[in-house]
């Protein structure tokens, strides 16, 4: 389910591969293995993509079709 959700949210905001791969400073190979489910994501990774796109990790990992993040506590 991530793997969908990666890859829809990168293509909706027009990114390549490589841009957000240099954004979490791994390789672009890497983040490409992410989302072919080849690798598990990371949870400092899956922080750093939900607050980059304003989606909560919840949505990330599809528990929730809500895309809003949490509110702050």
């Amino acid at each position: 389910m991530i793997e969908l959700k990666l890859r829809d949210l990168r293509e909706d905001n027009d990114l390549t591969q490589a841009a957000l791969a240099a954004m979490l400073q791994v390789h672009q190979t890497t983040y490409s293995d992410y989302e072919r489910g080849n690798l598990n994501v990371p949870i400092s990774v899956l922080d750093r993509l939900a607050d980059y796109y304003h989606v909560s990790v919840d949505y990330l990992l599809g528990r929730t079709s809500v895309m809003e993040p949490y509110p702050p506590r």
